[in-house]
């Protein structure tokens, strides 16, 4: 009888153990790579200062994909080669996005949850913790203080993002005043009303925070960006207010693509209906930029084989084109110019909102880290290429232009997963790629791991440098 159950549990565990883990069609995987490899061969803007300026080898990332799916013994080792590979690739705007086991089980999310506000909350400056900080009143998604240094008072200004998504408190506003109910999804006409209603109170409070500065004495601003990811082109704005300047935004190129000949037709389509009820002189400029448009659509659909850098070699045409400027047919512009046109937005992105050139008016520092990503990245590449800002901290991460008009996501067959790619660059004026990262002026070695009070005492020891040269590109400091 022993013996007999003996054998039993042998058999048992030879059956057990014969039987796989999990049913893998390591063939659907490898399809799955194979039109992953053909996206990012077709429309990755990034794709040539990959293999070309941080000298990565893409072909050899996908072969290594290939090797782990076909030694996989599970789906979850075919995801893992995916996973792998897109952290190889190292770019800050290409993501996988796996598919929810039961899309269906959730229910449609509140206005609020939609709109990607959540619990999170804005925290300090990163200057707060530095001795002799002294905090100031004012609008809670700006947290704002004074500290001296080099015999200067500096007000210091948080940004921690550019969108009104990490103050909830700030989406119940908007919610009570529009007369939303909280409790039910809301429609794509209702959330154009929040997102108008946001980002008009987001430049009112973030005007209102730099005026109560330079209401306390603040000589200098600091605008702290440490770990801000991103956010909106509402960027654009916020930068045009924290200088007197005139901006004129970073040059941006596309990558030829059906998504972008679409986008520029579609573009064009709209400045011609805009002629259509024009006059005079903005008949003519609309017409004028609607053919501008049409001439990169040209340009968009004439397509280009990206193979070649998977070798490192050269493609036979240019791979990213130059569109207009990352603010669109204009790069820079008096506010009033395009105030009231509906079409305005379409031809200088910073004019959908309701800001004023200069609102501080005195020396500028721009705090960065490794933390600083996208939308960020373009605040401070454009205030240090305008010689607007000294930039000081860290190299940012390096995530530069992201997806333009929700991008053009690429869906594989077999496992459902999104593969998001950027499809647009933007130019520094040295004719770089924002993507490297920004490089501060002043450099403070500011790491994650080091603790809030150690990077403030770092960015104490050089904050009189910084104050000293962005003195110099102002000339002496204003009240």
């Amino acid at each position: 009888m022993a013996n007999r159950l003996k054998l039993c549990v042998v058999a048992l565990a030879a059956l057990l153990g014969a039987a796989p883990a999990e049913a893998l069609d390591r063939a659907a995987w490898l399809r799955d790579l194979d039109q992953a490899r053909a996206a990012v061969a077709g429309k990755y803007a990034n794709l040539e200062w990959l293999a070309r300026d941080r000298d990565v080898d893409v072909g050899r990332l996908f072969d290594q994909a290939r090797r782990q799916i076909a030694s996989s013994k599970s789906d979850a080792g075919a995801r893992a080669a995916f996973d792998r590979l897109v952290r190889g690739m190292g770019d800050g705007h290409v993501e996988i996005r796996w598919p929810a086991a039961d899309p269906a089980a959730d229910p449609p999310a509140a206005p609020c949850a939609a709109l990607g506000f959540g619990d999170r909350r804005i925290g300090k400056p990163l200057p707060a913790f530095a001795t002799g900080y002294r905090a100031i009143r004012g609008p809670e998604e700006f947290p704002a203080g004074l500290i001296r240094a080099g015999g200067r008072q500096v007000g210091v200004v948080r940004i921690d993002q550019f969108g009104p998504e990490p103050d909830p408190a700030l989406c119940k506003a908007a919610l009570q005043a529009l007369a939303i109910p909280a409790d039910r999804p809301c429609d794509d006409a209702c959330e154009r009303r929040m997102l108008a209603w946001l980002y008009g109170r987001l430049t009112q409070d973030f005007a209102a925070t730099l005026h109560a500065l330079r209401r306390a004495g603040a000589q200098t601003l600091v605008a702290d960006l440490t770990g801000n990811g991103g956010g909106s082109e509402w960027a654009e704005a916020a930068a045009r207010m924290v200088t007197p300047r005139r901006l004129t935004a970073e040059r941006m190129g596309f990558v030829r693509s059906r998504h972008w000949t679409e986008k520029w037709a579609r573009d064009a389509a709209v400045l011609r209906a805009a002629a259509a009820r024009e006059t005079g002189h903005d008949r003519a400029f609309l017409l004028k930029a609607a053919q501008a448009y049409d001439a990169r659509r040209t340009a968009a659909a004439t397509r280009c084989d990206g193979e070649p850098l998977f070798r490192k070699g050269r493609p036979a045409c240019r791979w990213v084109v130059r569109g207009f400027f990352a603010t669109g047919f204009v790069g820079a512009a008096d506010p009033s110019r395009f105030r009231g046109k509906p079409w305005a937005g379409r031809i200088f992105s910073p004019s959908k909102y309701a800001y004023a050139e200069g609102v501080w008016r005195g020396p500028l520092i721009v705090l960065v880290n490794g933390g600083t990503w996208s939308a960020a990245e373009e605040f401070a590449a454009e205030l240090q290429d305008n010689r607007a800002a000294v930039i000081m901290g860290a190299p940012t991460g390096g995530a530069g232009c992201g997806h333009t008009d929700g991008g053009d996501p690429t869906t594989l067959r077999n496992s459902g997963a999104v593969l998001l790619l950027p499809d647009c660059v933007r130019l520094r004026a040295d004719g770089s790629n924002e993507v490297t990262g920004v490089r501060p002026d002043v450099a403070v070695d500011l790491h994650g791991h080091d603790g809030a009070r150690r990077q403030a005492k770092l960015w104490a020891q050089k904050l009189p440098e910084a104050v000293r040269r962005a003195s110099a590109l102002y000339g002496r400091p204003r009240r």
